[in-house]
């Protein structure tokens, strides 16, 4: 795809949605970083579902590590793998309290050192707390990029940077979002709405269906 496309592409995108957002619910740096940790092979809706009733419990990492990991656990249960989850949470808490001052890191290197928390994780809340121009590819976005050809990659890494290569500067803030929201909700995994899509047009997916403008 050529550098033309893809800047046509992001000015849709923010055209139809200036200021997306992540469909986390938060309201802390913490409490994102909490939630984004809960999402791994989660949906948002059932994440937020938990994390309801447990930053009403503990929105901090001191009210965090002192809720302990079987706390955690009880009220996190309805999430996958929320055993895991809880240990790592409780685990990230305690060294947030002890040795960030109950503070969320700013940099990468800190963060990925966190129990859970990997380098998914960490572009998530680089991008959406401190404002850091990341790729954070999750199988939505690297689902978009192979089929609409904007980043065709091997993996999440080699898609994650070429992203970050050939998205115009002026878009990267907000590009992982676009990207997540059009795969969750148009470009979808066993059968894309390339009728309801606002690319279709600029999309290069060999197998996208016709549309038909009156």
């Amino acid at each position: 795809m050529n550098i033309r496309k893809r800047k046509a592409i992001f000015e849709i995108f923010q055209s139809v949605n200036p200021h997306p957002k992540t469909e986390l619910n938060y309201s802390n740096h913490f409490e994102l970083l909490t939630a984004v940790l809960l999402s791994a092979q989660a949906t948002d809706k059932g994440v937020n579902i938990a994390t309801k009733k447990l930053f009403q419990l503990a929105n901090s990492a001191t009210a965090m590590a002192e809720l302990g990991e079987e706390g955690i656990a009880n009220v996190i249960k309805t999430i996958g793998l929320y055993k895991t989850k809880a240990k790592n949470l409780h685990a990230t808490s305690c060294i947030l309290r002890d040795q960030f001052n109950d503070q969320v890191p700013n940099n990468r290197d800190a963060l990925e050192s966190l129990p859970g928390v990997g380098r998914k994780t960490a572009n998530v809340v680089l991008n959406i707390a401190f404002q850091q121009p990341t790729m954070a590819v999750d199988t939505h976005i690297f689902r978009v990029s192979n089929r609409t050809r904007i980043a065709p990659g091997k993996n999440v890494l080699e898609v994650e940077q070429k992203l970050l290569r050939v998205i115009p500067k002026s878009f990267l803030l907000h590009a992982h979002h676009w990207l997540i929201l059009h795969g969750r909700y148009v470009c979808k995994a066993r059968k894309p709405a390339c009728h309801a899509c606002i690319i279709h047009h600029l999309c290069e997916y060999s197998h996208k269906e016709s549309i038909n403008h009156v």
